[in-house]
């Protein structure tokens, strides 16, 4: 009997740091920010510039990265974007298209859909990609994410590394209550962002959508109206995202 089976740990399997490593390079892209040399890459991992560099080459090699010939920068190559649309297809957001359209053009907001990936709340459809920032949020410091969180598997939990509940109320239980989130000037000055959940017939969010406008469209006197036209594109949204044993009834 080996060592592993006698104490019942398992060791990692060969290759798994480097894979661990390049996928670490991957999530460096992350901010929507400009290319990054090998130097860069090393600086942000931890890393010394020569392992960077191989781990670079070879996802260039795969085409998960491009380079710039110019620069010998480099950035997320066609191979990222071949999955990711792909992916996009496969989960059925492209069916969703329509109608966060006519939601952003009935309301004359930016309407965004999200899904939670760990401690964030990762924008999949809706609203532009920010620079400096991509398309991920902190879970429990965005509308969206106190969605995500609060209609999660297990309500409050952000997951490993991110900040837990404050307050004598916890924001994801006041969520939770209210079916909604409202964050004001929280992402941007002068700027508010109200989320619903998309349910499964468990209860659990497989999505949040958001409107997002300035505080003089999303008004306290017309919040009502806009969480009612969030609400009626969600119902919509399990529909069109989920397949038909995992919806809520009609009259839920």
């Amino acid at each position: 009997m080996t060592t592993e089976a006698a104490t019942g740990t398992v060791s990692a399997p060969a290759g798994a740091q480097a894979v661990r490593r390049a996928l670490d390079v991957l999530h460096c892209f992350h901010d929507n920010g400009p290319d990054l040399s090998a130097s860069d890459l090393a600086r942000r991992l931890g890393l010394s510039t020569s392992t960077a560099h191989r781990l670079a080459r070879t996802l260039l090699a795969a085409g998960f990265l491009e380079q710039d010939p110019r620069t010998a920068r480099y950035r997320l190559g066609p191979a990222v974007t071949e999955l990711g649309r792909l992916s996009y297809h496969q989960r059925g957001l492209h069916l969703a298209a329509p109608e966060l359209r006519d939601l952003a053009e009935r309301t004359g907001t930016t309407v965004d859909l999200a899904l939670r990936s760990g401690a964030y709340a990762v924008v999949v459809a809706g609203g532009p990609v920010t620079p400096k920032v991509g398309l991920r949020r902190p879970l429990h410091s965005t509308a969206p994410g106190k969605v995500l969180l609060a209609f999660g598997d297990r309500p409050g939990a952000a997951g490993a590394g991110a900040p837990g509940p404050t307050g004598p109320v916890a924001d994801w239980e006041r969520v939770r209550q209210q079916g909604h989130a409202l964050t004001d000037g929280e992402s941007a000055l002068g700027v508010r962002t109200l989320a619903v959940p998309v349910l499964d017939r468990s209860g659990h969010a497989r999505f949040a959508l958001a409107v997002r406008a300035g505080s003089a469209v999303i008004t306290d006197a017309r919040l009502d109206w806009f969480l009612a036209q969030a609400r009626t594109c969600a119902r919509a949204l399990e529909v069109l995202l989920l397949p038909p044993g995992e919806r809520r009834s009609s009259d839920a």
